[in-house]
């Protein structure tokens, strides 16, 4: 019986965890457009792998994933952008747009499914 209870513990704990991660996530992506996003991706790597087995290690993949697509497709943005002097504004822009309303979904997602218990894709 006390073991299920240290491991519930562990599991809350774990829970706690990573929805502080989806909030420091949804802060550095409000208010530096996921720039500062790096910083809770590299507590998401250090905290995975002591969820392993658990619907939380999941969710660190998802936000990890989530980081680096997003930081893929801005990337691309940019480089449509400075590639041609400023006139790739027409494709980037919406590009961006799109893919910042695609990480909002995400973080909303990831944060929903983990209060109901659900592990991530």
């Amino acid at each position: 019986m006390s073991q299920e209870l240290i491991l519930d513990r562990q599991l809350d704990d774990a829970k706690n965890t990573a929805r502080m991660l989806y909030f420091i996530h949804g802060l550095t992506f409000v208010l530096s457009l996921g720039l500062l996003s790096i910083i809770p991706v590299f507590i998401n790597y250090a905290k995975r792998q002591e969820t392993q087995g658990t619907l939380v290690y999941s969710h660190h993949n998802w936000m990890i994933r989530s980081f680096w697509w997003y930081a893929g497709w801005m990337l691309l943005g940019w480089v449509i952008f400075f590639m041609t002097f400023g006139l790739g504004i027409f494709i980037a822009a919406p590009l961006w747009g799109i893919v910042w309303l695609w990480k909002a979904y995400r973080l909303v997602r990831g944060l929903i499914d983990l209060n109901d218990n659900k592990a991530m894709p």
